[in-house]
């Protein structure tokens, strides 16, 4: 039991303040997984969170707070709803104080430029007035980017404020030496020049680079705060006969609330009174709302039209459908692909090589460079310190995934795990599970032959009297349908059923009977050839067969079938056009199996198969080199769901099949599949855009800015124009993946 309990991990993810990079979450991942007891971690920079999974009995959540208050960031523990608003309240003022000190920067750093840029070695005191105007900059605007390299220093890493806090900072002391001693290089025939613009220039474009970057973050995690909007702050509910508005967190389990015209369904429910129409886009992503009747069930999120209606609260809180959505979707920005692990390898070892090539530079300069060297060293060393900061690296996949993941959500495509959006693009094989999935999953009638027309009134009347009294779900199918055109006879003590068979009773002293063909044979009734061949044919069509009989002649015929989905057909041949093999897998018969595949137009299937038998298959493709999905509702299809590449569930389906899936479509409609994979590609494509656009910038801005050019064209960068082309290529790739809103799938 000891050992037992030694062992046990339990894993968490909490928000994290003070982050300002991806190299910064990329510190705090790294100082942690060391770190005896913790398991894994995982720091997602656009969400602000770290996930990881620890051993309580070696190490406590205080303690892991300790870690990561101690290279100056903070983990935000407690009651999650508590520490989400201190998190969002944190979020807020620090957006505040980057805007103010943006325009504090900016306010001091444009003298400084224009001093610098247009009367340099005009003005008497000159370099005393640019110090007075550059310290405020940089004790106060700049003042984090000192601080949190300085904590990094203390613990051997390093970050993109290592960086600009480098840079700056020899920047600014050597134009403070400059201007207190500047007998240094006069006495050497070198004019004691000064960069205090370069120092303040580069703190104000990288804090407004930071502030964009701050706003459009906020902005492609839309989708999370439009859900978490879909929940009204009050409601109205039934207590003691009386209407009373309550909160939304005073909701208790099987209340009564009561909704008017126009209000947010504020819980998971069934209808117990009333009429109307709901709009559940934000579930099926469908504009037209759906009509709800008693003991129907409606969704929290969801919104009502025009009726009034009284519901019985089913789930509340967390455990509603729209809390599930929000929960999956926080849980796939939390996740990180591969793509997305390389990206951060890169940071992590960027910020060190760049320091070593800054070096180098300085001392190539130093050794080879014009008069005077030391001053082009610092220039150089200065300008490629800044541009070459990791910033658009870091951000190229984490936002692109985000907005990827938003539209997933509104488009009713819930993505579980990010890596289900590497994946899916690169899908060659797709398993479909039939009932439920190709096929609507309830069995309805689609034929009614009667032998003589003139008595079919009266022989509805007796089927739907038998099967109102029967369990079986052929009955209730049949007894559902006939309820909308006629009604039950008065009829007692005369029914009898024959088990997994079918049932008769006596009316004015006829027996009348419904059921299958062997029922018939044991009662020795008898069916025309013409009936008998219209059966058969219903039977070939892979439906089920009813016959009803009236004393011993067979007099009617009812067919049951669980019926294709309308848009299956089309949905299906839209994903074989992208080049994806379809299968197939049921648990019914040979024949019924055939006829479905046949009429959705897919080739390849498997019929009578076990729950372990398409697990099994699946791993058999993926053994081929096959990139496998597996599209399924049911706990039958939970293991296969789990073992392929991309598990794809069904929003009507079982909750294990959506635990086990990577993805939810809401909508259960297979034409989302083809948005999925579409989605997917785009994604990807965004990325690689970013990537590529990152390593681009950083190939070509560093030799240039180390003075590549220099020799052959005289040109040289300088510190100035090298952190506006920072920020920019960081806002860039922002963008570049907010882009992604707006296209198509």
């Amino acid at each position: 039991m000891k050992n037992e309990q030694d062992t046990s991990t339990v894993s968490k993810s909490y928000k994290v303040s003070g982050m300002t990079c991806a190299a910064c979450a990329l510190s705090v991942e790294s100082y942690l997984k060391p770190t005896n007891g913790i398991v894994s971690v995982a720091v997602n920079y656009p969400n602000q969170s770290v996930s990881f999974t620890y051993s309580p009995n070696k190490i406590t959540i205080e303690q892991i707070r300790k870690k990561v208050q101690e290279i100056g960031y903070d983990l935000l523990i407690g009651n999650a709803k508590e520490a989400q608003k201190t998190f969002e309240d944190l979020e807020e003022k620090k957006l505040a104080t980057l805007k103010s000190k943006l325009i504090f920067a900016a306010f001091f750093s444009i003298p400084v430029f224009v001093i610098s840029m247009f009367f340099m070695g005009k003005l008497p005191f000159e370099n005393w007035i640019l110090l007075a105007l550059t310290t405020p900059v940089i004790v106060w605007s700049g003042s984090e980017f000192y601080k949190v390299a300085w904590k990094k220093l203390l613990h051997r890493s390093t970050s993109m404020d290592t960086l600009v806090a480098l840079s700056t900072g020899v920047a600014f002391l050597f134009s403070l030496f400059n201007t207190v001693y500047p007998q240094y290089f006069t006495n050497r025939g070198l004019s004691p020049h000064v960069y205090y613009e370069s120092a303040v220039i580069i703190i104000t474009l990288i804090l407004l680079g930071r502030y964009f970057e701050e706003k459009a973050k906020s902005k492609t995690s839309s989708a999370i705060k439009k859900l978490i909007g879909l929940k009204p702050k009050t409601v109205l509910a039934i207590r003691n006969g009386e209407e009373l508005e309550i909160s939304y967190e005073s909701i208790l389990k099987g209340e009564l609330i009561v909704i008017k015209p126009g209000d947010k369904i504020p819980v998971d429910g069934r209808v117990k009174k009333g009429t109307s129409y709901i709009d559940e886009s934000m579930i099926t992503g469908e504009p037209i709302p759906i009509a709800k009747n008693k003991k129907d069930t409606v969704f929290a999120g969801t919104v009502n039209q025009k009726g009034a209606l009284r519901i019985i609260a089913t789930k509340i809180g967390d455990d509603t459908l729209l809390a599930q959505i929000i929960h999956l979707v926080e849980q796939a920005q939390a996740s990180k692909p591969a793509i997305q692990k390389l990206a951060d390898k890169i940071a992590g070892i960027f910020v060190p090589v760049v320091i070593a090539i800054a070096l180098a530079t300085a001392i190539l300069w130093y050794v080879f460079g014009p008069e005077p060297p030391f001053t082009y060293a610092l220039l150089s060393l200065i300008t490629v310190l800044i541009i070459a900061c990791p910033c658009a690296l870091g951000l190229a996949t984490p936002t692109a995934l985000m907005v990827g993941l938003g539209k997933g959500a509104q488009q009713g495509i819930l993505i579980k795990d990010a890596q289900a959006l590497e994946t899916a693009y690169k899908i060659d094989t797709l398993l479909i599970d039939k009932t439920g999935t190709i096929t609507e999953g309830k069995p309805t009638v689609t034929d009614i032959i009667w032998s003589k027309n003139n008595e079919g009134a009266l022989l509805s009347k007796i089927v739907l009297t038998i099967e109102s009294q029967s369990e079986h779900p052929i009955a209730e199918a049949i007894a559902t349908h006939l309820k909308s055109t006629t009604t039950a006879l008065e009829i007692d003590g005369s029914f009898e059923s024959y088990t997994g068979r079918g049932a008769s009773i006596k009316y004015n002293e006829i027996t009348y009977c419904i059921g299958n063909e062997k029922l018939m044979f044991e009662l020795n009734i008898s069916i025309s050839e013409v009936l008998n061949t219209k059966a058969t044919a219903l039977r070939n069509q892979a439906k089920t067969v009813s016959l009803i009989s009236k004393g011993a002649e067979v007099v009617g015929v009812i067919a049951v079938a669980d019926q294709i989905k309308e848009s299956a057909k089309t949905s299906i041949k839209a994903i074989q056009n992208m080049g994806v093999e379809i299968y197939m897998l049921t648990g019914d018969n040979e024949q019924t199996a055939a006829t479905v595949a046949k009429k959705v137009g897919i080739k390849n299937f498997k019929a009578e198969v076990m729950p372990d038998d398409k697990g099994y298959f699946v791993k058999e493709l993926q053994n081929q080199g096959k990139i496998v999905a597996m599209v399924g509702d049911g706990i039958n299809d939970s293991h296969a769901l789990a073992q392929a590449d991309v598990g794809i569930a069904m929003g009507s389906g079982t909750d294990i099949a959506m635990e086990s899936a990577s993805l939810t479509l809401m909508h259960s409609d297979l034409k989302q599949i083809s948005k999925a994979i579409n989605l997917s590609k785009l994604t990807m494509q965004t990325i690689r855009q970013n990537l590529f656009w990152a390593f681009i910038y950083n190939i070509v801005a560093i030799p240039i800015a180390a003075g590549a050019l220099y020799p052959t064209f005289g040109f040289l960068l300088s510190p100035m124009i090298a952190g506006a082309t920072m920020s920019m290529s960081s806002i860039s790739v922002v963008m570049n993946s907010l882009r992604l809103k707006g296209r198509k799938i």
